[in-house]
Parts: C-alpha cells; sequence; structure tokens
C-alpha cells in the first residue's frame, strides 16, 4: 500500500510517521513542500503519489489566533480537507482525517457523542467542522477522529509549558473551570492504526478514559516533575483569549473502543509516559 501523509513536522504527524511504515511505503509531507492552503498544490501532490491511504495529520491549530485570520483557517482546516477528499474519491483511496472537541459548545452536562450536534463557539472550531463536512460530503471513503487537548513529548503543548515551568518552580494560574480529555500524539497515532486494521470508517471519538481540567491536569504534571511550583485554579474569565473554549468538551470515546475490542487507556498512565521522554 502507498501512503500519502501530511503535516510529517507536527505533533501527531511525527508519530503517525513512526507508525505507518507497516502499512506500506509512506510519503510524508510538511510544510516546506505542501502549502495546504494552495488547492492546486494538494492536487498535484496526491495525483503524483496515487496514494491508497491518505492520512491528513495537518491543519491551522493556532485557536486564537484564528479569530483575525479566519479565512487562512478556513482554507487549511476546511478546503484543504475538502480537496483531499476529492482527490482520495477519484483515487479510491481511503482518507483519515483528525477533528476537534472545539466542534461542540460544552453546555453538555455529560461526555459527547459523534451524533451529538455541533455548535461550535471559535474560528477554529468552525474551520474544523466545515473540514468535517466537505470530507463526508464528497463521498469518499473516510475515517474522521474527533479528539482534544493533544500534547506529547516535543513540539509546543501545554504539558511542555507546564513541565518547564515547574521545573524552573514558578507560581501557575490555569484554568479549572473547562473539563476535557489530555490525549498524547503516540496515542492517537497508534490507535488510528489499530482502527484502520479494523477497518474501521466514518466519524470517532478517539480519547483516553476519564476526564479532567486544565488545572488538575497541570497539578499532575507539576507533581510528576517532582516540583513544589503552587499552581492556583482561576475561572475562564481571569485568562482573556481571543476564542471561546467550551465549558465542556469532554468526547465519549465508547464508539471507538468497542471497535477495538478494549477500553482505552487512562490519561493519567499516558501522561507518565510523556513525562519520562518528554523534551525539557
Amino acid at each position: 500500500m502507498k501512503v500519502l501523509l501530511t503535516g510529517r513536522s507536527g505533533q501527531v504527524g511525527f508519530e503517525l510517521a513512526r507508525v505507518l511504515p507497516p502499512l506500506g511505503e509512506v510519503l510524508s509531507t510538511g510544510r516546506g513542500d505542501l502549502n495546504l492552503a494552495d488547492a492546486d498544490a494538494i492536487r498535484r501532490a496526491v495525483r503524483a503519489a496515487k496514494p491508497q491511504l491518505i492520512v491528513n495529520a495537518a491543519a491551522y491549530t493556532a485557536v486564537d489566533k484564528a479569530e483575525s485570520e479566519p479565512e487562512v483557517a478556513m482554507r487549511i482546516n476546511a478546503s484543504a480537507p475538502g480537496v483531499l477528499a476529492e482527490e482520495a474519491k477519484r483515487l479510491g483511496a481511503m482518507l483519515v482525517h483528525y477533528s476537534t472537541d472545539y466542534v461542540f459548545d460544552g453546555t453538555k452536562r455529560t461526555g459527547y457523542v459523534e451524533d451529538d450536534a455541533p455548535n461550535p463557539l471559535s474560528v477554529y472550531g468552525r474551520s474544523k467542522l466545515a473540514g468535517e463536512r466537505a470530507i463526508r460530503d464528497s463521498g469518499c471513503r473516510h475515517l474522521i477522529l474527533r479528539t482534544s487537548w493533544v500534547y506529547g513529548p516535543r513540539g509546543k503543548n501545554f504539558f511542555l509549558t507546564i513541565a518547564r515551568k515547574a521545573s524552573a518552580g514558578e507560581r501557575l494560574r490555569v484554568v479549572a473551570d473547562q473539563r476535557g480529555v489530555p490525549t498524547t500524539s503516540a496515542f492517537l497515532a497508534e490507535k488510528t492504526l489499530a482502527l484502520l486494521a479494523k477497518d474501521a470508517n466514518g466519524l470517532l471519538h478517539l480519547v483516553p478514559a476519564g476526564e479532567t481540567t486544565w488545572y488538575d491536569f497541570a497539578r499532575e504534571i507539576v507533581q510528576l516533575a517532582a516540583s513544589t511550583s503552587e499552581v492556583q485554579p482561576i475561572k475562564t474569565g481571569e485568562f482573556p483569549v481571543a476564542a471561546r473554549r467550551p465549558a465542556n468538551s469532554v468526547l465519549d470515546n465508547r464508539k471507538a473502543a468497542a471497535i477495538l475490542g478494549a477500553p482505552m487507556p487512562d490519561w493519567r498512565t499516558l501522561v507518565r509516559g510523556v513525562r519520562e521522554s518528554a523534551e525539557l
């Protein structure tokens, strides 16, 4: 099988490049050699590669910056997946794409299931939802994986920011009224491969078990760092940002777990593994 992977330099793309080779020949692209804001460039890349599987790990992920450059966010998060889907349909290829918990408004008290109605609060959320719909409307074979609070041992993410501040003994103020599920990039890559082996398709929520707040996530990181840093809980309104976040973005992973035939690991178990390999 020939596989085309986009976003190889990102957190998830890096891990996918590690786990995908058993499927066959993997052609990986990054920002330097594929501009996802250029529809013609995407078409040329896909037609040159002629893959049987396209894995789109590239995205515009600057949630707050998207509020001031919505056109760029829409080109990368909505238009680009649509073009990939059209090309996948033409080739008869499978498209794997990653979406977000931010397609929901956070008003639900329990975890969101795949059939819950999206209602994004931000440009970023709207752009990711538009990407989902473009893929679905194309009629191509696809697997859309919604996930949340992605982090890993490299790049820029909440985990590394908190771990470095904790190592320096800094005092931390962290939002305590937003709930979600921290998800490692390695977990996403490995479970993607497992779902493909099960011929999974359609829309799935892919996160570990459990849930937490940013505040409690930070406390877990500080504890693992054996730091004495104080972590102070604050409300969302005390940490002003450009984009609105859902108060509850917990994703229910039971559908994906049923396909895999086993429960997902708890997020706390995964964070310990990242701490051991983190670039700090």
